[in-house]
């Protein structure tokens, strides 16, 4: 468990191990891809995309600058490695950004709907 979520429990009693899972995706058909998969293999119950946004990063030694979409798949922290898995074949960049995010509180429908609908 990650630091942070154990500091946390000593003064959250409704502290989950929910992660919303981060990933930046060169366009809309990446996005909905992986959206569509996670949720198909039951990894997450839901995704939200925001975008499109301008992501400028160092990739080969010089500034790059592109338009990309943001995914943001809700899910378990037990998840992630999987998520990752299944994010990393269908996505086309050698070096995808994959980043989870813990959630600090959530309300207990929302919690258990989540994990009622994850497989991990």
């Amino acid at each position: 468990m990650w630091p942070f979520l154990k500091r946390c429990r000593r003064t959250a009693p409704r502290l989950v191990d929910l992660v919303m899972i981060r990933v930046n995706c060169p366009g809309r058909e990446t996005a909905d891809a992986i959206s569509r998969a996670v949720i198909s293999a039951k990894l997450a119950p839901c995704t939200n995309l925001h975008g499109p946004v301008t992501s400028t990063y160092v990739w080969d030694g010089d500034i790059a600058r592109d338009e990309e979409w943001v995914l943001w798949i809700k899910t378990r922290l037990s998840a992630f490695d999987a998520v990752a898995a299944l994010v990393r074949t269908l996505h086309p960049h050698d070096v995808p950004a994959l980043l989870a995010l813990p959630v600090v509180r959530a309300n207990a429908d929302y919690t258990d709907w989540v994990v009622d609908n994850t497989s991990n």
